[in-house]
């Protein structure tokens, strides 16, 4: 007789599963190791410790510090399975901060949630999920698993919950991590999250979600970014597209493309009151370049370090492109290129497109919302296409 699979896809009974849970300290983590122990799973929780919450960068409330720790071993202990802290300090800081002050360095606007998912998380906690013999490895992220049925291969797709989906963020999972990988809460919204919390007496059950990345402090990255690098306030000029010096800039780590805002050039508006944007930032001659709104307008994407979840074809494929994580998709056509890179084409010019960003692409049509996969910009051009209003 075939033993029917369990929950997480398993041919065996849920207490002879072992899945090892990402505990960040949070509502969503939680719920998911609470309820997985509910269900009869072989639960064993584990908690990075990213960063010293005591340390220069402090933020309370932040992930995997302080608080957080605390309140993921408390719920262990209460429910009754094992929980582990891990000391990941020098991983996290390696992979994740210094990139992201390298990165404002450099000119581009980066996504360290990304690559906290793509290196700490899902390369380092995956292999420790491994070493302790886990058959998968279980998170409280907002997106869906399926199977394909006629491949047997996991695919990823939009979370039914569209303001709380994490694809964006989640576009580097490999395919052989994806095989391992569980979202328990893919399919909920965040109501029925906490209303699970609340059931099952979780002292986490009202706690807020994070808002900001987990160790800038409010929001200010341009602090950061100062400590870890003392040399990133370098005044410099700003100027306009067409080359004339409108002021001076403290750093250009203080801008991203798109700025409207904090310019530090008077009222910030040209001659017909118009606002000016950033429209380029280029550290190698220390000037941000701006300029009216539609000087931003780009239609043609290049990426690399892509990642993708299926075989692309070689004359494209139709795609609906997120270019940010608050932003809405764009229907394009996506090429791949002979160096590993890739282009997309926008029908329509989008603004504001910043490398360090993410284009993160979709299926369209029957099967819309699953993620394709994705690459990181590294540049982007007018071609002259029919550009938004």
């Amino acid at each position: 007789m075939t033993q029917e699979l369990n929950s997480l896809g398993f041919a065996k009974a849920p207490k002879d599963t072992r899945v090892v849970v990402a505990m960040s300290g949070g509502v969503d983590s939680s719920v998911t190791a609470a309820l997985l122990h509910e269900e009869g799973y072989d639960v064993v929780g584990v908690t990075l410790q990213l960063y010293d919450h005591g340390a220069a960068i402090e933020k309370k409330g932040a992930c995997c510090a302080g608080q957080d720790i605390y309140d993921a071993k408390r719920i262990a202990e209460e429910k009754g399975f094992p929980h582990y802290v891990l000391n990941y300090e020098d991983n996290f800081r390696e992979s994740v901060i210094d990139e992201f002050a390298d990165s404002y360095m450099n000119g581009q606007t980066p996504i360290p949630c990304v690559r906290c998912n793509q290196t700490v998380k899902f390369r380092d906690l995956l292999k420790v999920a491994q070493d302790l013999n886990a058959d998968c490895m279980a998170t409280g992220h907002y997106i869906k698993r399926d199977i394909n049925a006629e491949t047997g291969k996991a695919e990823l797709h939009r979370a039914q919950d569209t303001g709380k989906d994490q694809s964006y963020f989640l576009f580097a999972t490999t395919q052989e991590q994806l095989e391992f990988l569980r979202f328990p809460l893919g399919a909920w919204t965040k109501d029925v999250t906490r209303q699970h919390a609340e059931r099952l007496g979780l002292l986490v059950c009202n706690k807020p979600d994070s808002q900001d990345i987990c160790f800038v402090p409010n929001g200010d990255y341009a602090s950061i970014v100062k400590k870890i690098r003392p040399e990133a306030e370098k005044v410099g000029d700003i100027i306009h597209v067409d080359g004339h010096v409108l002021g001076q800039h403290k750093g250009v780590i203080h801008y991203t493309i798109g700025q409207r805002k904090g310019l530090g050039i008077g009222g910030g508006h040209n001659d017909n009151n118009d606002p000016y944007y950033v429209v380029r930032v280029d550290p190698t001659s220390n000037q941000v370049i701006v300029g009216p709104k539609e000087a931003l307008a780009r239609d043609l994407i290049i990426i690399n370090d892509c990642n993708w979840l299926r075989d692309i074809p070689a004359d494209g494929l139709d795609v609906d492109v997120k270019l940010r994580s608050v932003s809405k998709t764009s229907p394009a056509k996506l090429y791949l290129s002979n160096n590993g890179r890739a282009e997309i084409q926008l029908e329509t010019a989008q603004y504001g497109i910043s490398p360090g960003q993410a284009a993160v692409c979709y299926t369209t049509g029957e099967n819309a919302g699953r993620v394709i996969g994705g690459g990181w910009i590294i540049d982007s051009q007018n071609t002259n296409l029919k550009i938004a209003a």
